[in-house]
């Protein structure tokens, strides 16, 4: 199966991600304390974290996007790692920062951006992170906010047309049929093992990992995903072009969005396979928002995706359809007002 590349609009446009990413900025805020307090807690400053022949701190930030979130984060992590060598009265490291994302990511726009009174040497590493991307043991620290939902593809019979599993006249899985949550959730299992093997060889023992995610709540099946409201309009602006034959109802069903909200037991069942990392905190986040996403929002994030799929001759006319159904929505159900997320910190085993 071939694994796809899912990148945000780059540049500085009206559409762009650097400037429709002010929810993702919120929950990096958020996750602030709780990162600080791992670094000074739990994190190995020890020769056994050092590379033999120098004093390099190596942190990589997975799914960087275009910035910027990731100016931000880098330098609350580089802070808090200096605190912690003070404190142990360390000589401080040099820092390197590897920003990754897919190839097709905007690395032009993330590095004409990068902030003058950076205290660390920058360098851009394209690839999936679903596969290995640094050398053995050569990070400390490894963060990653809001890409890890991001399956590295959709699974495949939920697009299979002949497949009784076909997800038909939905681009998500919220409220479709059972086999369509779990086709999900295998994936997710499946690409969430390539990621931490991955980083197990990566991690030095005793570095860290942050993850921010969507999720959902614990004891919920896939199908019931808090971010179903958020995407319905989109959906139901699709149908309508296949009702107008815009598009061909074949087109819209073999269409599905490639992410996922898993549970914290899901997570931590997935780690505790893995082997190699201990679960430091994993803490499931709940807030409580009428928001919609906005349509520049919604064109940063899935505008290259919708595009590819059902053509770029469609997109202002979709997104331009998407934003007058979120303005006629009723008010959402109290369920439906509850968002839920995942703060994940993991500690690289000896």
């Amino acid at each position: 199966m071939q694994e796809e590349s899912y990148v945000m609009t780059g540049g500085d446009g009206r559409y762009s991600y650097a400037k429709n990413s002010n929810p993702q900025r919120v929950g990096a805020d958020h996750a602030k304390t709780l990162i600080i307090e791992a670094i000074t807690e739990n994190l190995d400053i020890d020769e056994n974290v050092s590379c033999p022949n120098s004093n390099i701190f190596g942190i990589a930030d997975l799914g960087c996007s275009v910035g910027a979130n990731t100016y931000v984060s880098m330098k609350n992590i580089i802070e808090a790692v200096v605190q912690k060598y003070k404190s142990k009265g360390r000589n401080l490291p040099e820092f390197q920062v590897f920003f990754n994302d897919h190839v097709s990511n905007d690395f032009n726009t993330l590095f004409a951006n990068l902030p003058a009174d950076r205290q660390y040497f920058g360098a851009g590493v394209p690839g999936s992170f679903y596969h290995r991307l640094f050398p053995k043991a050569s990070l400390k620290f490894v963060y990653s906010a809001y890409a890890l939902h991001w399956l590295s593809s959709v699974p495949p019979e939920v697009g299979d047309l002949d497949s009784a599993s076909c997800n038909k006249g939905r681009l998500y899985y919220r409220n479709a049929t059972k086999e369509v949550g779990q086709a999900y959730s295998a994936q997710f299992e499946k690409d969430m093992e390539s990621f931490l093997s991955a980083r197990a060889d990566e991690l030095a023992p005793g570095g860290l990992m942050a993850i921010l995610m969507s999720g959902r709540k614990d004891e919920t099946l896939p199908i019931q995903s808090s971010l179903g409201p958020q995407y319905q309009p989109i959906e139901s602006s699709l149908l309508d072009f296949v009702n107008e034959g815009i598009i061909s109802k074949d087109k819209m069903d073999s269409f599905n969005l490639p992410i996922y909200g898993p549970t914290a037991e899901e997570i931590k069942a997935i780690v505790v396979k893995n082997g190699h990392f201990d679960i430091v905190r994993l803490i499931t986040l709940t807030s409580n928002s009428s928001l919609m996403l906005t349509v520049e929002e919604c064109r940063a994030g899935l505008d290259g995706l919708f595009s590819k799929h059902f053509g770029s001759e469609n997109m202002d006319q979709l997104f331009d359809r998407f934003s007058k159904k979120v303005a006629e929505m009723a008010p959402l159900s109290d369920d439906d007002l509850i968002r839920f997320g995942l703060n994940i910190i993991l500690k690289r085993k000896p």
